[in-house]
């Protein structure tokens, strides 16, 4: 069995200027690991924006977690402190069409108060 990956994660500032800072340290970490990150890079930047802009509260930042398990599973965590605005696919909107086609899985998980974690999973295969 391969061990996993150990996490990496970034708390960023809500803003413009921090998703982009996070999308580009994301990549960096995934290259390091030597992670296809094609699909990844796409997946990351939809959850970073839609945390950005429709997960923000002033003041408040969000976090990202980067996690790759045994069988070569990449796990991207995108958490911020909007757990009353869940995302919905049939509202239209590209960002989760995206994920949803590009990702293997993805989900929300919600809690502690105020907080909830959107995370996708991309069966890589790299390790």
């Amino acid at each position: 069995m391969i061990p996993q990956l150990p996490a990496c994660v970034l708390q960023l500032s809500a803003t413009p200027r921090g998703a982009r800072l996070g999308r580009l340290l994301a990549v960096e970490q995934l290259r390091s690991w030597g992670v296809r990150f094609d699909k990844a890079e796409q997946v990351l930047a939809e959850l970073i924006a839609n945390a950005v802009t429709h997960g923000r509260v002033p003041g408040r930042d969000f976090r990202l977690a980067l996690s790759v398990d045994g069988a070569g599973t990449l796990r991207i965590e995108i958490t911020d402190t909007r757990a009353d605005r869940l995302p919905d696919l049939q509202a239209g909107g590209r960002g989760l069409a995206v994920v949803t086609e590009l990702a293997d899985r993805w989900g929300v998980e919600l809690g502690p108060a105020p907080l909830k974690t959107v995370w996708a999973e991309l069966d890589t295969g790299s390790r």
